[in-house]
């Protein structure tokens, strides 16, 4: 009688192997990345290799890289032009939907596209990510330009100040991404009360708990900063940090920060619980080697 029982229950994990492995974790957690500015997800020489990197080192993972549009050409031009909440709404329905997903899934963001990550995991809990992890993203947004802090600070000065004159207006807010994450230092309020998305996401007019709660939920917020990054003005935002408010050249740390003081998104618990990293790498915007991104994030936090 012992030995038929046996039979039986290895008959039933045998027929049901899938859900056996998923309960006792030997699936590994699947990986979503979303890419950044000008990024595709599928370009063999970016994230089509990085998503061929986290395979071979995680045997049997999903990894699922997020496109907006049919097609790569779409994919970059949507990076540019198309509106990061229809964005954000877009790729929560296609996580919801993917049934590969429905256990949770780590997240990895590039650029951009880890502000983005942070927006889903804050909105749509369900799949719950697990861990996001943001590689150069910028958190308090930006207020420059690409390569703006190898220019003459005036002239630098200039040519953000001309930007920010349009940055703010309805028809630039909701259509052109990158205007969705200006955010100028100069101009609080304004910023607070026109940002159609980072304003909303950060909770800077009003504390949504339900952004709070889904963000503390995270099992661990990677935050990479590129130390010597000209890409991002400034670069602290890869850490949620800023300039001070009301100017912009004395800066302030994610610590300092009324986000942080007033806990407006739950992270000065999180980082009081050990969920926030800090991890910062010595070279430009997203310069990482496949050696790097396999022993200090794959290793660390995927597997």
């Amino acid at each position: 009688m012992y030995i038929f029982n046996v039979k039986i229950i290895f008959l039933f994990f045998l027929i049901n192997d899938y859900q056996y492995t998923r309960v006792f974790g030997l699936i590994p957690v699947p990986v979503v990345l979303w890419h950044g500015m000008g990024d595709s997800c599928c370009f063999s020489f970016s994230l089509g290799q990085i998503k061929t990197i986290i395979e071979e080192e995680i045997p049997g993972v999903y990894v699922k890289s997020v496109r907006i549009g049919d097609d790569v050409v779409e994919d970059v031009k949507n990076s540019y032009f198309r509106n990061v909440n229809d964005q954000v709404r877009e790729v929560c329905e296609d996580l919801a939907n993917d049934e590969m997903l429905q256990d949770g899934y780590n997240a990895i963001g590039f650029s951009q596209g880890a502000q983005f990550l942070r927006a889903v995991a804050q909105r749509c809990p369900a799949p719950q990510m697990k861990t996001l992890i943001s590689l150069g993203g910028q958190h308090q947004g930006v207020y420059g330009l690409p390569n703006c802090g190898s220019m003459e600070h005036r002239l630098c000065d200039y040519l953000r100040r001309a930007l920010n004159y349009g940055a703010y207006l309805r028809f630039i807010q909701n259509r052109f991404v990158q205007a969705e994450y200006w955010h100028d230092p100069l101009k609080e309020e304004e910023y607070k009360k026109k940002s159609v998305f980072l304003a909303d996401i950060n909770n800077e007019l009003t504390i949504n708990e339900m952004y709070r709660n889904n963000l503390k939920a995270l099992k661990k917020l990677v935050l990479v900063k590129f130390s010597n990054d000209t890409m991002v003005q400034p670069r602290e935002s890869e850490w949620f940090g800023f300039y001070k408010p009301g100017q912009a050249i004395e800066l302030q740390t994610l610590q300092e920060s009324a986000l942080y003081t007033e806990d407006r998104l739950g992270l000065q618990d999180m980082d009081n619980n050990g969920q926030i990293d800090f991890l910062s790498i010595e070279t430009n915007h997203l310069q990482f080697t496949d050696h790097w991104l396999k022993e200090e994030i794959i290793k660390k936090y995927l597997i």
